[in-house]
């Protein structure tokens, strides 16, 4: 029998960016369609999985094809970049209608799932990071069902107990902050041992700045497509190069590979 949400997600239209296919939804339609989908959707099979594209996922995926595959794989990919946006404005039949930034999301959905009980597992970071954001993610929304959380640093006998865990948990929503491609790999080598779980979404840093390490960008920057820049003054010995090496390919891609 066919699942009617994975009709419902092959009919959300997506746009070509950068030569990746990226869902032409806002941060409330997503966050809308995360809550129907991942507590409604048949179990028994892998989670959806949701993942996130900026301007580096662009410029990576085109020279790493492992990467390329990892997020190819995923069910659908939101634009967590303001380029994005701007070159679907530019260059595409249908513009972005704005950035599905999985900082901003987490918060959309968060609330939504207060009010549905809609239950999280947050999986990634260090112990540390991964406490006090789960520490600060229930002093804001106390009613959250938190069905678990765990830091990313295991594997071997350990990592496939916590994947067995996870399962027996059967969260609606599994947060997985590894990072790009640990995320995503993650995805592929496990998502079918979790077949109680209704969604994975990829969350790079999202944990690091749930508590409260790492800032956002000013608002101003943000919309004009600088939060880069941004990153590199607060961590400049570890995000120049990859800016700079990143930032011009990316640029060219959604330039030449969009539609």
């Amino acid at each position: 029998m066919s699942d009617p949400f994975d009709t419902a997600f092959a009919a959300i239209p997506t746009v070509t960016v950068g030569d990746l296919p990226i869902a032409v939804l806002d941060r409330a339609a997503t966050a809308d369609w995360m809550i129907r989908a991942a507590r409604e959707r048949r179990r028994g099979r892998r989670p959806l999985y949701l993942t996130s594209a900026n301007g580096e996922v662009l410029a990576r995926v085109a020279a790493e094809p492992e990467l390329a595959a990892l997020v190819r794989a995923a069910d659908q990919i939101v634009a967590d970049g303001q380029p994005l946006v701007v070159a679907s404005r530019l260059r595409c039949r249908t513009a972005l209608p704005e950035r599905v930034a999985t900082t901003d999301l987490f918060h959309d959905v968060a609330r939504r799932a207060e009010d549905s009980g809609t239950s999280f597992y947050l999986f990634g970071a260090t112990p540390d990071e991964n406490a006090r954001a789960v520490a600060n993610i229930r002093r804001t929304y106390p009613r959250l069902r938190i069905a678990g959380h765990c830091h990313g640093f295991l594997d071997g006998a350990a990592l496939t107990a916590k994947i067995a865990e996870i399962d027996a948990l059967a969260p609606d929503i599994l947060w997985l902050a590894m990072g790009v491609p640990h995320e995503q790999r993650f995805v592929a080598n496990h998502a079918d041992r979790l077949t109680r779980v209704g969604m994975i979404k990829t969350s790079g840093g999202l944990f690091n700045f749930l508590s409260g390490t790492n800032r956002r960008a000013p608002a101003w920057m943000q919309r004009a497509s600088l939060e880069w820049a941004y990153r590199i003054w607060l961590e400049p010995r570890r995000l120049f190069w990859r800016y700079a090496v990143t930032n011009p390919k990316a640029i060219y891609l959604m330039a030449r590979h969009s539609a």
